[in-house]
């Protein structure tokens, strides 16, 4: 995640220059405080926000005492690691659900945050959840908006709902009406958006929340425009009374102030984001893991939870067993690969690893997906005997595998170490209790 990468750096490289001292001074703390809130700005970090955020930080950290367990410089750090949870909400807030079916969620926002693919990537997570919802097309303006959502919804495995170019808020009412009729426990309604907000569109969006009476008005801001979709969700949310966020485009290089300044400016929940292009990339949202992952700590419960969609339980008993019998082989090195990509790359996941986002600064250099292609193809022009028996590949067989995979018997070479290194990496650390655990 490029989200706050920029922010993480400069707080980690404001923190170990206070781990250089023994004890710390209320003036050393004073100026790592002027410090930070210079990052925080940088971030584009509402300006109200960063006062009030350092002042807080400042009083606990001048007024506390440290604590006997943790060094001046850990006492700081937690207390600004409790402060940033503060900021984004304390705490996941969940989807409400109504006590007479359909749950009805309306989601608003402007034209281009990605709403509607929005639509579709909440509509599959909550089939993930043995519920069924029914889409509702209501942006009835933009050109192909109809079809997009049916493109979408198909993907997500979502019936969707439309009436062509009709009225919105009778389409949403009829809408609500079908999923009564059929069976459907949830409604996620499409609304229309516009490139800036003009009192038309929220009238119309007043008129649907009229109308159907929802449970949810879930906004979709982008993070990318940074403190303008701070104004927007304010202006959303005095005309709709929201009931909370999506922050869309949370993968992109972006300095994440908004992210920081949501709850803060509208007082709702910040309550999914989205950290990528694929359906599958919606996330409920954390403040205590994003909070550790600015600071550096990584997001390891992130990690299982991808892990555990990604590989079946049945899947992870077979590799802990071949981990603990040393029985590896080189089609479960390829398997790994295609895991990795299920959990959102490699990039991703070491990024969740407590430490090697900031200390290691992971570039898109120091990860070629080229490679990684290129190894796979190596394997797949393997045959099962030689997946399962590398050592019988000799010269001969390494010309033909190099060969069959556009690459030379060198790269055939470098693969055939970087497995053996693995195995031997694996052998190491077939009693460590984590990876046990996991």
């Amino acid at each position: 995640m490029a989200l706050f990468s920029g922010l993480s750096e400069k707080l980690n490289h404001i923190f170990s220059k206070l781990t250089k001292h023994g004890k710390l001074t209320e003036l050393e703390i004073k100026t790592a405080m002027r410090e930070v809130r210079i990052a925080l700005l940088e971030a584009d970090v509402n300006i109200s926000v960063v006062k009030e955020f350092v002042s807080k930080v400042s009083e606990r950290a001048v007024g506390q005492e440290i604590l006997k367990s943790l060094s001046p410089t850990q006492q700081v750090i937690k207390i600004v690691n409790e402060e940033l949870i503060a900021l984004m909400g304390s705490a996941n807030s969940k989807l409400g659900t109504s006590d007479n079916p359909p749950t009805v969620i309306m989601m608003a926002g402007l034209q281009g945050a990605g709403k509607t693919t929005l639509v579709g990537k909440l509509g599959m997570m909550l089939k993930k959840q043995n519920k069924k919802p029914l889409l509702v097309a209501c942006d009835v303006y933009r050109p192909a908006a109809i079809n997009q959502l049916k493109v979408v919804g198909e993907k997500a495995g979502c019936t969707v709902f439309e009436k062509g170019q009709g009225n919105p808020v009778k389409i949403a009412k009829e809408g609500v009406a079908y999923a009564k009729s059929y069976g459907y426990d949830t409604v996620i309604i499409d609304t229309a958006g516009r490139l800036q907000i003009d009192e038309d569109l929220m009238k119309e969006l007043e008129n649907i929340k009229s109308e159907v009476n929802p449970t949810e008005i879930l906004l979709v801001v982008d993070s990318m425009t940074g403190q303008v979709a701070v104004e927007v969700a304010d202006t959303f949310n005095k005309r709709l009374e929201v009931t909370g966020l999506v922050l869309t485009k949370l993968d992109g290089d972006t300095r994440g102030g908004a992210t920081l300044s949501m709850k803060a400016v509208t007082g709702k929940p910040i309550k999914f984001c989205s950290v990528g292009e694929k359906l599958g990339d919606l996330e409920p949202f954390y403040p205590d893991r994003m909070a550790n992952r600015i600071l550096g700590m990584g997001d390891v419960l992130s990690l299982i939870e991808k892990a555990q969609e990604a590989v079946t339980e049945e899947e992870a008993k077979k590799m802990e067993k071949k981990f603990r019998e040393n029985s590896f082989t080189l089609d479960d090195y390829l398997s790994q690969f295609e895991t990795m990509n299920k959990m959102g790359g490699i990039k991703d996941v070491l990024a969740m690893l407590p430490g090697m986002g900031s200390k290691f600064k992971i570039r898109d250099e120091d990860i070629d997906e080229k490679k990684i292609a290129q190894t796979k193809a190596i394997i797949q022009s393997m045959t099962m005997y030689e997946r399962e028996n590398p050592q019988v590949i000799n010269s001969s067989r390494k010309m033909r595998i190099a060969k069959g995979s556009g690459t030379t018997v060198q790269d055939v070479n470098r693969l055939l170490k970087q497995f053996d290194q693995t195995k031997q990496m694996m052998k190491q650390m077939k009693n460590n209790r984590f990876f046990k655990g996991f």
